[in-house]
């Protein structure tokens, strides 16, 4: 059994190097800033895979950043591979990587190699696109090595996504997770094994868990509150609804209900300003960029830019329809499978921007954020489907590879 985690001073530079659509990847179209009732300005658009002229930024480098002899903006390195990788985390003050497989298995690397957590860890229900998912440290993880897992798990009904908690402990020979408890449960459980979701992220001042609740593929839950299927909750760090919740006054399970209308939401992440933002999966087109506001409708399976997969039609989101519009959307698909906002310094050219993981559409995708203004960057061809992309300590960006033997990358700035 490990002992819990040393707390060393923060990672230093360097200190680390040693989804569902299968359509192919298309043309992303971009909105600017919009009414909260699905309002929106004239779109643009350019080609898959194509840098586009964006706003200047205030405060942007005045010389061109250097690019690799590939044209990109980064060099990609390798350092590890691993069986379907699903989700990565950086412990804060430690120098350990936790990186997630959808099997069910948790790793840490740390500048010695590879430590396999061997206990304490859940019963996984692996079909589909389940599995064990998303890893988050927790606000006092400094303190108290507290972390957050989200999977997938069976009972009554058929399957859902849990999240639990537990302490991470671990020395340089063996890593525990000690007093594992499950705290949410997606309600209720389906058949079938698609659009788990369950990406989470804290709020920056940590006192909320914002947890992504697929429909299920059942589309239609999506439109009723008295369940969690089609949703982002809102949940205390014990997983209780926060008590200020919109639907807070009509009970459980829509007592934990933030937003709804949701298809797929693979990513979920704050900006500077503490936006919510998430990435979703669409039907066949319509992947989603949203900004998440309490209450809001964003309006599965009602609208959608996209088609079902049958070929019938989706009304498309219009100004004045009731739900909440994208601020940016992709048709054909792309399959955003994370989301990370960027704010390190390693790429000062970036900072503040988007980037989503793009699954059917194998690249690493960026958005020029300016407050809540929202316009295509560029579209890197990454060769494989993109699961997760996180930023590092460093500010360098690290992806996982969708795939039996996914690698974890690190793009680090061309010298």
């Amino acid at each position: 059994m490990g002992r819990p985690l040393h707390l060393a001073a923060a990672l230093a530079a360097g200190a680390l190097l040693a989804g569902c659509a299968t359509t192919p990847p298309g043309e992303p179209t971009t909105r600017g800033q919009k009414g909260m009732n699905g309002g929106s300005p004239a779109a643009t658009a350019g080609a898959p895979g194509t840098a586009s002229a964006a706003p200047g930024r205030t405060g942007a480098p005045a010389s061109e950043p250097r690019l690799a002899p590939d044209g990109r903006p980064f060099v990609v390195n390798e350092m590890a591979q691993f069986t379907d990788p699903w989700a990565l985390e950086f412990l804060p003050g430690t120098d350990y990587l936790a990186i997630t497989e959808r099997s069910g298995r948790l790793w840490l690397r740390h500048p010695g190699g590879l430590l396999e957590v061997t206990s304490g860890l859940p019963e996984v229900v692996v079909d589909g696109q389940g599995g064990l998912g998303d890893i988050v440290a927790g606000p006092t993880f400094a303190e108290d090595q507290t972390v957050y897992l989200s999977w997938v798990e069976r009972g009554e009904g058929g399957t859902g996504a849990v999240v639990g908690r537990a302490t991470l402990a671990a020395d340089p020979s063996s890593a525990s997770l000690e007093g594992l408890e499950v705290i949410w449960r997606q309600t209720p459980k389906q058949s079938g094994s698609g659009h788990f979701s369950h990406r989470m992220v804290f709020s920056p001042d940590g006192e909320h868990l914002f947890v992504s609740s697929g429909d299920r593929q059942k589309m239609d839950p999506a439109q009723d509150l008295s369940n969690t299927l089609g949703t982002i909750v809102r949940l205390t760090p014990d997983g209780d609804p926060a008590p200020d919740n919109p639907f807070a006054h009509d009970g459980s399970p829509s007592d934990q209900i933030w937003s709804w209308g949701h298809r797929n939401p693979l990513g979920l992440a704050f900006d500077a300003d503490g936006r919510l933002w998430s990435s979703e999966m669409g039907p066949r087109g319509g992947d989603e960029f949203n900004l998440i506001a309490a209450g809001m409708n964003y309006g599965w399976p009602k609208a959608s830019n996209g088609s079902h997969y049958g070929g019938a039609e989706i009304p498309d989101h219009t100004a004045g329809d009731g739900f909440e519009a994208p601020y940016a959307w992709w048709t054909p698909s792309v399959s955003p499978g994370s989301l990370m906002i960027y704010g390190g310094g390693a790429f000062p050219q970036f900072t503040g921007d988007a980037f989503l993981g793009a699954l059917s559409g194998q690249a690493l995708i960026r958005l020029d954020l300016d407050g809540a203004n929202v316009t295509k960057g560029d579209q890197w061809d990454m060769g494989q489907r993109i699961r997760e992309v996180e930023e590092g300590p460093d500010g360098t960006i690290w992806l996982l590879e969708d795939a039996p033997g996914g690698r974890l990358l690190q793009l680090t700035p061309p010298q």
